[in-house]
């Protein structure tokens, strides 16, 4: 699998082969007028949108954070900043975001960032097999087992979306 993604390669696929975690490469192609990015991937893929998660970074006392909640769904601050022992966190500033990760909006995968960051990943994700996570840029996303994600990110899991409406 490592060998045929020469030119898919990102800091996150790079992390992965070097782990020695089995994971699938999905890239499509994006569309610059997609109002979601992770809906975007979910119908380009074909896939249920709860299995598809968005990588957001949060700010919580002052310092950046990630949430990874399923893309058919919000990030819920209070429920984040209270898994990390906070009482309140806000979304990150998207610059710092993109510094502090190495990567640009709508392709920052929890997976290879510049700076790791503490991590929660959204507890729906252990009811499935795999899940599709950003692959490090738009159009590419990352199918792997949710334990290895909280392995490799050293996140908790807690229940951190919101439902949309």
């Amino acid at each position: 699998m490592a060998k045929k993604m020469a030119s898919q390669g990102t800091p996150a696929t790079a992390a992965l082969a070097a782990a020695g975690v089995p994971f699938v490469l999905h890239p499509y192609t994006h569309d610059p007028s997609a109002a979601s990015y992770g809906v975007e991937a979910a119908e380009a893929l074909g896939v249920d949108p709860a299995r598809v998660f968005k990588t957001l970074m949060v700010e919580v006392e002052g310092k950046l954070a990630v949430g990874i909640v399923p893309v058919s769904g919000n990030l819920d601050l209070k429920s984040v900043a209270a898994a990390l022992g906070s009482k309140k966190a806000a979304m990150a500033d998207p610059k710092a975001a993109e510094r502090r990760t190495g990567y640009v909006l709508g392709g920052i995968s929890p997976l290879g960032q510049r700076q790791p960051s503490p991590t929660v990943l959204d507890e729906s994700a252990l009811s499935f097999d795999t899940i599709l996570v950003s692959g490090g840029r738009r159009g590419l996303d990352i199918e792997l087992a949710p334990r290895d994600l909280l392995r490799l990110t050293k996140a908790v899991t807690a229940p951190i979306g919101a439902t949309k409406g």
